[in-house]
């Protein structure tokens, strides 16, 4: 069974920078996409960004294009989502996904595992 486990979060400022960390055990991620998503008080559950298996495809929402930057480190199980420029809108739980299968999609049935989430706080 796939576990994914979230690290970076944090308390920034406007205008700040966090790289996220999604490390993966219980098997390997050379063959999963994975995703990103957000979820702030009150609201649902979003796509932030996703890369797939052969990191050919790599989406972003428009919120997150020009700001964040996917990528994934294979040898290291570990997926990053680096954060630049970031805006109190940002501010929400991120969690990584991974499907079983090796293609990016936005939304959130598609993907089987998921971390427990990391909290991104920014102030204004």
């Amino acid at each position: 069974q796939l576990q994914l486990v979230e690290s970076g979060g944090g308390l920034v400022h406007t205008g700040g920078s966090l790289m996220l960390s999604c490390a993966a055990s219980g098997g390997t991620l050379d063959y999963h996409a994975i995703g990103w998503f957000r979820q702030a008080p009150g609201k649902e559950r979003e796509g932030v960004s996703c890369i797939s298996a052969t990191e050919i495809i790599t989406y972003y929402a428009d919120s997150a294009k020009g700001r964040f930057t996917i990528s994934r480190d294979n040898a290291k199980n570990t997926v990053y989502l680096q954060m630049n420029n970031l805006k109190p809108e940002d501010t929400a739980v991120y969690y990584c996904a991974a499907p079983k299968g090796t293609s990016c999609a936005q939304w959130v049935w598609w993907y089987d595992y998921w971390g427990q989430g990391t909290q991104v706080t920014v102030s204004s």
